[in-house]
This record gives structure tokens, C-alpha cells and sequence, in this order.
């Protein structure tokens, strides 16, 4: 579904803090094709700039090379700003578990920041990617937003402290938060290399250099992979909601299907044998259960449906298929 369709007005401002991540340019370039002003804080501490190459010369867009550690930073890409869109974070659950202190520093001190700064410009909402992790080891399928578990990392611990600190700050200072809880979101941008990539991209990067993927686990553990243009959607849906009690609360974004990680190397290894038959005798290897990884994930999109009217169009399968053209023709191997 076109931005445009959803009809978000043009004349926004619009902060996008790391937005020189992977979904953050996404927004960025689909908010700049709507007309939209747009405005990028991001360290480029895993963003990077060849995402945002393409736009860095748009006459609506300007970037802030900054950290929402620094709230002068955050006070600064604050002004005169109608919505932001958090995005910047450090993900990564093995991240976290590596290194506590930094994911804490970014994802809840550079967190608080950023509300103290929205707070403080009057912006209209603060929009922020929210985790599926907070749900923790719940073992109830479909997730649904009001039954969560204990976290199971330092990262999950630190995305459930951002909806504990929106909350307070709707409660107290009265203003508009919306929480977009992220479940395994896929696609275009999102970088197959580093000790802390993605499953998706890196699967494909080991196919393509005629590697055998590595499966942590028996390959039974399951997610709901959800297409980026879905997370676009949502967000702008975030800007749009008006209805009585879709604001100061949390939405589950996803598709609603799980996909085992067997199912998802196989789809995968298809996808890119049509492009290299080579690809298709390439076997499957098994690993270690990685530490803090939750063993099933599904959402239910019923709230963000009715709230926010959030139809997602891409199913894994057909968002898949296009990640996996978007890699053979830009991925460096």
C-alpha cells in the first residue's frame, strides 16, 4: 500500500531518529515521496550512510549527525517538529547480552531524552519502535499486547522501560505516545553482515556466496517475519489514529503467520536458486540455541486493526520474494 493512499498530509515535519538505519530510511524515503519534511538524527553507530545516499540532496530532507545520548542533540532535531518516529536503538538480544551497559545507555537514557525533548517542542506524537521481545518468556500464542512475560535479555528489559517511560510521560505531561512493538521486521537496507545481523539477510548472504546457513537450534523455532513496507504503514497509521484510545497505548506490528526457521532457509534457498541454481544444492548446518532467544513468536494485529486501521498487505511469502530481488541486485559478494 502507497503512502499516499493513506492520505498523511504533506505539510509534516517529520523526525526520524535513526533514520539511517534499516527501517528508518524506508520511512524516511517513503515520507520524502509523500512530500513530507524530513529530519534525521542518527550516530551512524549502525546506521550507515549509503542508506540515505540517495536522499541526502532532497530539498525536504536534513540530517543531524548526533546521539540521543546527548540531550541538546535531542533538543535540537526537536524543533519545530510536528511528529517524530523513534527508531533509533541498539537492537540485537546477543548485543545486549554482550554489552548491558551500552544498550541500557542508548535504548532507556537516549530514550528518556528524546521524550524530554518531545515534550519540551510540543510535538503532536512520539511514535517508537516498541519490541516483540517484551513479551518475554510468555509462552501464550498469539501475543497479545496486554500479556507479557519476564524479559529474557538486557535488550528486552530495556524496549519494556521505553513503554513504562512513554506511559508515565502520557500520564504526567499529557502527551501523545504510540508504542509499535516490532515483531522480526524483514527487507530491503537491512545489513547481512556483522556479528549481530539478521537471520534473513544473513541467510541469504551465505547462499550467495555458496555458504551453508547456520540454523542456531533444531531449526523448529518459529517468528513472525514481518515485511518492512508493513512497518512503514504502521507508522504513518501512528500519525494518522485518532480514534478514541489509540493513542498513549502499545500495537503488536506484524503480518499475523509464523514461519519455523526450516521453512524460512528453504523459502529462502528457492528464491535465490531461481536467480543461481548453484544455490539449490547448497545443505543447511545446525548451531547452538543462541542465549535469551524466545522460542515462538505470533502476533495478534487484532488492536492495531481496529485502532489504527492497520491492513497489512505483505505476507512473509510475497515480502520475502521481494527482499530476496532487492539482495541479488545490491548486495556486494
Amino acid at each position: 500500500m502507497g503512502i499516499q493512499k493513506l492520505n498523511l498530509d504533506s505539510n509534516y515535519h517529520i523526525l526520524v531518529t535513526g533514520g539511517a538505519g534499516f527501517i528508518g530510511s524506508n520511512i524516511c524515503k517513503a515520507l520524502l515521496e509523500n512530500g513530507n519534511q524530513v529530519r534525521v538524527l542518527d550516530n551512524l553507530a549502525t546506521g550507515q550512510i549509503k542508506n540515505i545516499e540517495p536522499i541526502l540532496e532532497h530539498p525536504n530532507f536534513n540530517f543531524i549527525q548526533g546521539d540521543i545520548r546527548d540531550l541538546d542533540i535531542c533538543r535540537e532535531a526537536c524543533n519545530e517538529i510536528d511528529y517524530v518516529l523513534h527508531q533509533a536503538a541498539l537492537g540485537s538480544v546477543p548485543r545486549s547480552i554482550n554489552d548491558p551497559i551500552t544498550s541500557n545507555a542508548v535504548n532507556v537514557s537516549g530514550f528518556l531524552n528524546m521524550l524530554v525533548a518531545c515534550r519540551d517542542a510540543k510535538v503532536k506524537r512520539f511514535i517508537y519502535a516498541a519490541s516483540s521481545s517484551t513479551y518475554g518468556d510468555s509462552e501464550t500464542l498469539p501475543k497479545v499486547e496486554d500479556k507479557i512475560g519476564k524479559p529474557l535479555s538486557p535488550y528486552a528489559i530495556t524496549k519494556y522501560v521505553n513503554e513504562l517511560y512513554a506511559d508515565v510521560f502520557g500520564k504526567t505531561y499529557n502527551m501523545e505516545t504510540i508504542g509499535l512493538r516490532y515483531f522480526n521486521v524483514f527487507g530491503r537496507h537491512q545489513d547481512p553482515n556483522g556479528a549481530y545481523a539478521a537471520v534473513i539477510p544473513k541467510f541469504v548472504l551465505s547462499f550467495m556466496n555458496h555458504e551453508s546457513p547456520i540454523i542456531n537450534g533444531d531449526g523448529s523455532y518459529s517468528r513472525d517475519f514481518t515485511y518492512i513496507d508493513n512497518v512503514i504503514e504502521a507508522n504513518i497509521r501512528a500519525i494518522l489514529a485518532s480514534k478514541p484510545k489509540s493513542t498513549n497505548t502499545v500495537y503488536n506490528v506484524a503480518y499475523g503467520e509464523r514461519t519455523t526457521l526450516n521453512e524460512l532457509v528453504v523459502l529462502v534457498k528457492n528464491y535465490l536458486a531461481e536467480f543461481d541454481p548453484k544455490i539449490g544444492e547448497i545443505e543447511i548446518e545446525y548451531g547452538q540455541i543462541r542465549a535469551g532467544d524466545v522460542p515462538h513468536s505470533l502476533a495478534s494485529i487484532e488492536k492495531a486493526r481496529k485502532l489504527l486501521n492497520y491492513n497489512p498487505e505483505f505476507d512473509m511469502k510475497t515480502g520475502l520474494k521481494e527482499a530476496v530481488k532487492w539482495y541479488w541486485k545490491n548486495l556486494e559478494r
